[in-house]
C-alpha cells in the first residue's frame, strides 16, 4: 500500500463532536480508491510510540475512482489520542497516511435486484462515497438502495441533506433516518423513532434478491447481522464493517 503525506485543504463540523475534513496529497497526485475502503492515519502517542487510525474515504467523485480530494469524518473521542492530533489540525497541516484498505465495497459481480445499506454515526461516510456507483447501478441494472442511518438525533444525522437530495433526485434511492433519542423537529416520510432495526424490519428482507451492507457501532452490526440471518439472508449476503472508538 502506498504511504504519503496528506495536507489539510478545508474542514466543518457536521455535528457537535464530528468533524469533516478534506486532505489533498501534498505531491499533487490524485488518490485512488474504490468507495467503501478505508485510510489509515499514522502518528505518535506523546511517549513516541507509533499508532495509527482508520477511516472510511467519503469523497463523492466522478467515477473514475480516482480523486483530488480525500474527505473523511472523524468522531471525537474524549481523551482520544486521534482526537487530540485531527481536532487541533489547521488548514495547511500536513498529516502521515496509508492506503487504500478494505473489500467493504460494491461488487461488479453481484446479480441482486436490492441493497440494504445501513449505518449508524460516522458509518455511513464509505455510503456517501459510493454515490456515483449507487445512481449506476439503478440505470445499468435496474437496482434499488434503501439507506437505513440510526443516530441519536436530527443534529447527529452526517450528510443527511445530502442523501435526501440525492433520493429526490435518484427514483431507485430511499433515505430512512431512524432517531434512537429526539424525534426530527419536523418528521419527514421515511423517518423512524428508534433505532436501525426497526426501518430495516419494514423494509422486509429478502433472501432471494437482497445484499446488506452493515457499518458503524459493533452492537448494531452484530445485531442486524443475527436479525439478517434469521431473515434467510445467507453469510455472503450480509457484508460488514465495525467502528470500534480508541483512544
Amino acid at each position: 500500500m502506498e504511504h504519503f503525506k496528506l495536507r489539510l485543504v478545508a474542514s466543518h463540523m457536521l455535528a457537535p463532536a464530528v468533524r469533516h475534513l478534506a486532505f489533498e496529497r501534498e505531491d499533487g497526485a490524485p488518490f485512488a480508491f474504490v468507495p467503501g475502503q478505508f485510510i489509515q492515519i499514522h502518528f505518535h502517542y506523546d511517549d513516541g510510540k507509533a499508532t495509527k487510525r482508520s477511516y472510511s474515504v467519503g469523497t463523492v467523485g466522478d467515477g473514475s475512482g480516482r480523486v483530488q480530494r480525500l474527505e473523511i469524518a472523524v468522531s471525537y473521542v474524549e481523551g482520544g489520542a486521534a482526537t487530540a492530533l485531527l481536532s487541533q489540525l489547521d488548514e495547511g497541516g500536513t498529516i502521515d497516511a496509508s492506503g487504500p484498505y478494505g473489500r467493504f465495497c460494491l461488487m461488479d459481480a453481484d446479480t441482486n435486484r436490492r441493497y440494504l445499506l445501513v449505518a449508524t454515526g460516522t458509518g455511513v461516510t464509505p455510503y456517501r462515497a459510493m454515490l456515483p456507483q449507487i445512481r449506476t447501478l439503478t440505470q445499468t441494472r435496474g437496482c434499488t438502495f434503501a439507506l437505513v442511518y440510526g443516530a441519536r438525533t436530527e443534529a447527529e444525522l452526517l450528510y443527511g441533506e445530502e442523501f435526501e437530495a440525492f433520493a429526490r433526485e435518484v427514483p431507485g434511492f430511499t433515505f430512512h433516518p431512524c432517531f434512537s433519542r429526539v424525534p426530527r423537529a419536523v418528521p419527514r416520510p421515511h423517518d423512524r423513532n428508534g433505532r436501525v432495526q426497526v426501518a430495516l424490519g419494514e423494509l422486509g428482507p429478502n433472501a432471494a434478491h437482497d445484499i446488506a451492507y452493515l457499518c458503524g457501532n459493533p452492537d448494531m452490526v452484530d445485531q442486524c447481522f443475527a436479525m439478517l440471518k434469521e431473515a434467510g439472508l445467507p453469510v455472503p449476503q450480509i457484508r460488514r464493517e465495525k467502528y470500534v472508538s480508541s483512544r
